[in-house]
């Protein structure tokens, strides 16, 4: 199949399911991820469709956002690899503030027995996973819990965080890019993810490749608001380049 027959097919099935998975987009038209991500790059370039996290929508769609399951399907091994990397940030112990997102999830799970943590979490599913850990004490914040990501936000939440003062935050983020800094679909979540970001002496963003260069709907922070970004190997050289070059810390796993 030509690029030509590759991009049209591609905008069809972006357009006609209102989003479409790099993995499916491989499967379906029989070629390689890489190749379905750079066809995505050159789609966006193009104006067609807008590049999200795992895939593509159609354009005009910032406030799009995947389901915890959707999300938690792509890009495994590079979440792995980022959460395992994000292991040493986490002291032997002490507080760490903990966001919702499923690169998170996988850093709880690598947590070993012998550190003993606070850790504050607006994550109903971090929570639950972390409930039977003798050596944890975990705190969920309260608040309405949004279904997409099951997370806890508004006042309730924000309200939790006030007075708190961590010895980390680890966050995600849908986007990070030098002109709109850290973004995600939902405003009321990204203010809980912003006032983490306040309680916590040092702020590290976990974020595979996908996520950079994209802007979402609501800012949370900025670039100079983080000490350290961890991503995965895949990231464009010249992309991280440019990250560095504006003054960000940034380490590839």
């Amino acid at each position: 199949m030509y690029a030509a027959e590759r991009y049209r097919s591609i905008v069809e099935r972006v357009v006609g399911l209102g989003r479409a998975s790099v993995t499916d987009l491989a499967e379906d038209l029989d070629v390689t991820p890489e190749t379905i991500r750079r066809d995505l790059s050159e789609l966006e370039r193009q104006g067609l469709v807008r590049r999200v996290h795992g895939g593509a929508v159609p354009v005009g769609r910032v406030g799009y956002e995947a389901t915890v399951d959707s999300r938690n399907s792509v890009l495994v091994e590079e979440k792995n690899r980022i959460a395992a990397m994000a292991l040493s940030e986490i002291p032997k112990e002490g507080a760490v503030i903990v966001d919702a997102g499923t690169t998170t999830g996988r850093l709880l799970s690598l947590i070993p027995d012998d550190r003993e943590l606070t850790i504050i979490t607006d994550s109903v599913s971090h929570a639950l996973a972390l409930a039977n850990r003798s050596n944890i004490s975990t705190l969920l914040l309260g608040g309405r819990v949004r279904g997409r990501t099951l997370a806890c936000v508004d006042q309730w939440a924000l309200s939790a965080l006030t007075g708190l003062y961590a010895d980390v935050a680890i966050i995600g983020t849908n986007g990070i890019s030098l002109e709109r800094g850290l973004t995600t679909p939902d405003h009321a979540e990204a203010a809980v993810k912003q006032a983490m970001l306040k309680a916590a002496r040092r702020k590290v963003i976990l974020a595979d490749h996908s996520k950079f260069n994209d802007d979402h709907f609501a800012n949370f922070g900025a670039i100079s608001d983080i000490d350290l970004v961890i991503t995965d190997s895949n990231i464009d050289e010249d992309v991280a380049s440019s990250f560095v070059a504006a003054g960000l810390e940034l380490v590839q796993a």
